[in-house]
C-alpha cells in the first residue's frame, strides 16, 4: 500500500485545472489536450523509471495503453457512478480520434471505507492520467487527504503521473478553496492560488469580491471558463479550451486573460 511520498521525490508530474462543464460537447479541445500532456508524461516516466506494481508504458508503441483512472470522488453525494461513465466515454471517444489506446477504469473512493480499498489504491497509484471531475468541493480534502486513496494519488503524482480535476476537483487541487459553509483547504497541489470555476462573465465579479472576504492573504485566483482549462508543462500553463483563463495575481485587481493555445505564468 502507497505510504506519504518523501520531499525529495525525482519527478512530478502535470497537473492540469478545468472550469466545469466536463465531458460535455465542446470539451474536446481540453481532453485531447490532455491526453497528450498525459502521454508525454508516461514517456517520461517510463524514460526515468517507476516504482509501481506493473512497468510504465511507451505511449508510442499501440500494445501500451494509457491507464486512465477516473476519481469521482466530489460526485459522492450525487451520482459518482454516472459521473464516471460520462467520463469514460468522453475520454474514450477523444482516445479513438486522436488515435490513443487508453486502458481506463473508476476509482470508485466515494467513502472512507472505499479510500482504504487496497485494489483501488494500487490502481491509483499505478495510473498514468488520474481525473477528479466535479461535485462538492469539501469531499476531496476529506477523502484524499490522509488516506491510503490520498497517499496514492500522491504517490502517482510524485512518480510524473498527470492529475486533472474539473471544477470541484479543480478547486480541490489549488491550496485554498470553499464551500458553502466556508474556507477550506485543498490538496496544495499547485500552491499559491484558489480555482474559480465556471467563471462566465456574470458571475465573476460577484465571485472575486465574496472570495476576497474569506481567503488567506497572497492568495491569487485562477477563474477558467467551462469547457475551458490549463495544464503544466513544468514552466507556464497552457491553456486548452473553448473559453479563457484569467489569473488574477496576489493582490491584482485586473486579470491576465490567455486563450487556447497560449500560456499563463500562474507566478507572476
Amino acid at each position: 500500500m502507497p505510504q506519504p511520498q518523501a520531499a525529495e521525490q525525482r519527478l512530478l508530474g502535470p497537473i492540469a485545472l478545468h472550469g466545469g462543464g466536463e465531458f460535455l460537447p465542446g470539451d474536446e479541445r481540453f481532453l485531447d489536450a490532455l491526453l497528450e500532456a498525459a502521454a508525454a508524461a508516461a514517456i517520461r516516466r517510463a524514460a526515468v523509471g517507476v516504482t509501481n506494481a506493473e512497468p510504465a508504458p511507451s505511449p508510442t508503441a499501440t500494445a501500451d495503453p494509457l491507464r486512465v483512472a477516473i476519481l469521482p470522488t466530489a460526485a459522492s453525494r450525487g451520482s459518482p457512478d454516472q459521473t464516471a461513465a460520462m467520463a469514460i466515454e468522453a475520454i474514450g471517444k477523444r482516445g479513438v480520434a486522436t488515435g490513443r489506446l487508453l486502458r481506463s477504469a473508476v476509482a470508485r473512493v466515494v467513502d472512507i471505507t472505499s479510500a482504504e480499498d487496497d485494489a483501488t489504491v494500487d490502481f491509483l497509484a499505478s495510473a498514468d492520467l488520474i481525473y477528479l471531475p466535479g461535485g462538492d468541493p469539501d469531499l476531496i480534502p476529506r477523502l484524499l487527504g490522509t488516506t491510503p486513496a490520498g497517499w496514492a494519488l500522491s504517490a502517482a503524482h510524485h512518480d510524473g503521473a498527470l492529475i486533472a480535476g474539473a471544477s470541484a476537483g479543480a478547486m480541490a487541487l489549488a491550496e485554498w478553496s470553499w464551500t458553502p459553509e466556508g474556507g477550506i483547504l485543498g490538496l496544495d497541489y499547485v500552491h499559491g492560488l484558489a480555482v474559480v470555476p465556471h467563471y462566465d462573465d456574470i458571475r465573476r465579479l460577484a465571485w472575486q469580491r465574496s472570495l476576497g472576504d474569506v481567503a488567506p492573504d497572497g492568495i491569487g485566483y485562477l477563474g477558467l471558463d467551462e469547457r475551458t482549462g490549463v495544464i503544466s508543462n513544468g514552466v507556464a500553463w497552457q491553456v486548452a479550451g473553448e473559453g479563457a483563463a484569467y489569473w488574477f495575481g496576489a493582490g491584482a485587481v485586473a486579470p491576465i486573460v490567455a486563450r487556447h493555445g497560449e500560456h499563463l505564468d500562474l507566478s507572476a
